[in-house]
């Protein structure tokens, strides 16, 4: 599934739970700078894991806080790089999920690709 840039206004639609799905779905946004060289690094193992067949029924977002950052403060992330998934059940609220600054962060990309697959598929159970 490709990465697809994702507005404000979609963010706040996820959040409240006003999209139209049959079913459950996950959905996995990075929040990104330009002039986060992390963010640039990460953003190829990003764009791998959503190509990935294993989470061919998730879509995959990011958003560029450059754009608007008021939607960090309102879903709490420390800085970017940040990943969090919304997993939104027809007509509810997202429950949303945001992955831990790693305790040992990578120097490159700050969260391995291991860090970020196993916060998918915790966010898929």
């Amino acid at each position: 599934m490709p990465v697809s840039r994702i507005s404000k206004k979609s963010i706040i639609q996820l959040m409240k739970g006003r999209v139209s799905v049959d079913d459950q779905t996950l959905c996995v946004i990075k929040f990104y700078s330009n002039g986060c060289h992390l963010c640039h690094a990460l953003s190829t193992y990003y764009k791998d894991i959503s190509d990935s067949e294993k989470y061919e029924n998730v879509l995959f977002f990011a958003f560029n806080v450059d754009d608007d950052d008021e939607i960090t403060q309102k879903l709490n992330l420390n800085g970017v790089p940040s990943i969090t998934t919304f997993k939104i059940n027809k007509g509810m609220p997202a429950h949303i999920s945001n992955l831990k600054d790693p305790d040992n962060p990578n120097n490159e990309t700050w969260f391995s690709v291991k860090q970020i697959t196993d916060f998918i598929d915790k966010g898929l159970k």
